[in-house]
């Protein structure tokens, strides 16, 4: 996809969330279903640079930068970053692009962390149709999934977190503080980054597309792990939600394990499942498959027969599993 095919006609505007301008993005027929496109560390909108024409086919499209990046407000204090925060101004973008009606939101890593946050909230139901997360668990299932695996212990049980904990050691660096920015700021350039997506996702360069922010994202971006990693992982709330949620598991995921996404059904009443080989960052290498899957989730949820699952193909071709109801289960 050339730079060209991006070029749709964007309505630039600014949300204001508590002390934080957000700048937003808007696509589409702004009478359509609305489709709120969030993404993670160290990306802004042009994160969704590949998603973008295809959901704006049926869609009202809203991509915005999240606090702190892109040309959204900056700032350097950690407690700007917890989770309860970046909810609120996924709330506040919701009631300005999409004032009385639910929108549905397709989220990545750090983005669909946050969104977890927002559909665990009690006006969720009211404000979220549905909810895709790509490569983005939330925090509280996560630290619960642990503890029970932990306090069973097995073979699968103890290396299921184990494993878990290796593809995460990462985060125990960016939680450091001075050492992680000082490194980033010297050493992070636009091609190396896109050097480590090509190897993570194996995609072609011309899928990649960065903010002219990114170097100042990155470093500032990571103020997230240590504002929430702790603080989720260790003391883990019990979160409950009733909005429709269809997980994008990436099987080459070296960030998340597919096995941490295992008990979702305990706390998500309506969850489905689509397990995909691929790599993190999914909105770069495969973008037609989010854009058919989010869109293809919207439609049954719709028609009211999403149970009946719908099948996906990935960009390669290969079949990814079949879109299933997750049903609470026994553990091993």
């Amino acid at each position: 996809m050339t730079e060209s095919d991006h070029e749709l006609t964007a309505t630039r505007r600014t949300v204001r969330s508590g002390d934080f301008d957000l700048a937003v993005y808007e696509y589409g027929d702004t009478a359509a279903e609305t489709v709120v496109l969030v993404h993670g560390w160290p990306d802004t909108n042009h994160l969704w640079h590949g998603v973008i024409p295809l959901l704006a086919r049926n869609f009202h499209v809203v991509a915005y930068d999240t606090r702190g990046h892109g040309a959204s407000t900056r700032t350097g204090r950690v407690a700007d970053f917890r989770l309860g925060e970046l909810a609120a101004d996924f709330f506040a973008i919701a009631d300005a692009v999409s004032p009385g009606r639910p929108v549905h939101v397709l989220a990545h890593d750090w983005g669909s962390v946050q969104v977890w946050e927002a559909v665990c909230e009690p006006q969720a139901v009211e404000r979220i149709a549905s909810f895709t997360s790509v490569s983005g668990p939330n925090l509280d299932h996560l630290g619960k999934w642990v503890r029970d695996r932990l306090g069973r212990p097995g073979p699968r049980n103890i290396w299921q977190p184990f494993t878990q904990l290796l593809s995460s050691a990462y985060t125990g660096f960016f939680m450091t503080p001075g050492l992680p920015r000082w490194v980033f700021g010297l050493l992070a350039t636009e091609q190396r980054w896109r050097r480590v997506i090509q190897i993570m996702n194996e995609t072609a360069p011309s899928t990649i597309f960065f903010a002219p922010t990114l170097k100042r994202d990155m470093v500032d971006g990571l103020l997230i792990y240590r504002a929430n990693i702790f603080a989720h992982l260790l003391n883990p709330r019990e979160r409950t939600t009733d909005v429709p949620v269809q997980l994008i598991v990436a099987g080459r995921d070296i960030a998340v394990r597919p096995a941490g996404y295992d008990d979702t059904a305990r706390w998500v009443s309506r969850v489905w499942r689509r397990d995909v080989p691929a790599g993190h960052w999914m909105p770069f290498s495969h973008p037609e498959l989010l854009a058919t899957a989010t869109t293809e989730f919207v439609n049954a949820l719709r028609r009211g027969d999403v149970a009946t699952g719908v099948t996906q193909r990935t960009a390669g071709g290969e079949p990814a599993r079949r879109l299933r109801a997750v049903r609470p289960t026994g553990t091993d």
